[in-house]
């Protein structure tokens, strides 16, 4: 097992029990103690975790916590990666999307810098900056101005200014939780309020958000349920969040970290 690989599995251990000992992870994972010690570490200093006295524990998550960009784009990588694949078959070459800020969306923006002839709209400086480095000249990137967050979003009156005189085919919007009562959620206040221009601004809206993301609250929603037309997860999402989202949305796709396959869930005839 690869170190990036055995500190996923760490990862996702303390986050589904709470937390982990280091006598457990050396033997379930094989590994010296002071290769688990130097795993844990580097998951401590991106703040994925908190150090303790002979283990670790789950970091914080309330309301209004917001991790950086490096952070996340460590979590859930096979399922982010089998999402964004999935996603990129609903875009068409010629049309115009928006893709909000987010590892989920930058990991799309990966596959759509393939599709030709395509005008993107994001208030993501990482997006913008895949398809810079693509060199595709076919493609027109517009990059929103506005105040930097944490997450490398563009947001605030700049942004939402901007967002006002567009009009998309559709937004691919990445989020940070989902629950049946908030909606889709981000810990972010002003990010909240220009994910909203960019709903307004799109004929249709797809929702990228990995497993975790269920149940998870954010201070600040975007959307309700029922504002998604298609939401995009992996198989790894429990059965009642199935059942929630396929009673409240168009359609729910679940793709397979696995590989190619999926499965579909659409919204019962009324």
């Amino acid at each position: 097992m690869l170190a990036q690989q055995r500190r996923q599995a760490i990862l996702e251990r303390v986050r589904r029990t709470g937390g982990a000992r280091v006598a457990e992870l050396v033997r379930d994972l094989g590994v010296s103690d002071m290769t688990i010690r130097r795993d844990l570490e580097v998951l401590a200093n991106r703040g994925l975790i908190e150090k303790v006295h002979g283990g670790a524990t789950a970091a914080g998550a309330g309301s209004t916590e917001e991790p950086g960009f490096a952070a996340k784009s460590m979590r859930q990588q096979t399922e982010k990666e089998a999402i964004a694949r999935r996603a990129a078959r609903l875009v068409q070459p010629g049309g115009a999307v928006a893709l909000s800020a987010g590892t989920t969306t930058w990991a799309l923006a990966h596959h759509l810098v393939e599709v030709p002839e395509l005008t993107v709209i994001t208030n993501s400086v990482q997006v913008a900056d895949v398809f810079h480095r693509s060199g595709r000249s076919d493609q027109t990137v517009v990059l929103v101005g506005g105040v930097r967050t944490p997450s490398d979003a563009l947001v605030g009156p700049v942004a939402i200014t901007a967002i006002r005189s567009l009009n998309v085919d559709t937004l691919m919007l990445g989020i940070h939780g989902m629950n049946p009562r908030a909606g889709f959620t981000t810990p972010n206040l002003l990010e909240a309020e220009t994910d909203r221009e960019l709903v307004a601004a799109a004929r249709q809206l797809v929702v990228l958000a990995d497993h975790t993301k269920w149940g998870t609250v954010g201070i600040s929603t975007i959307a309700r349920l029922d504002q998604a037309h298609v939401v995009v997860s992996d198989t790894g999402l429990p059965d009642e969040a199935r059942a929630e989202l396929s009673e409240h949305i168009g359609k729910l796709i679940l793709a397979d970290p696995a590989g190619d396959g999926e499965l579909g869930h659409r919204k019962p005839a009324q």
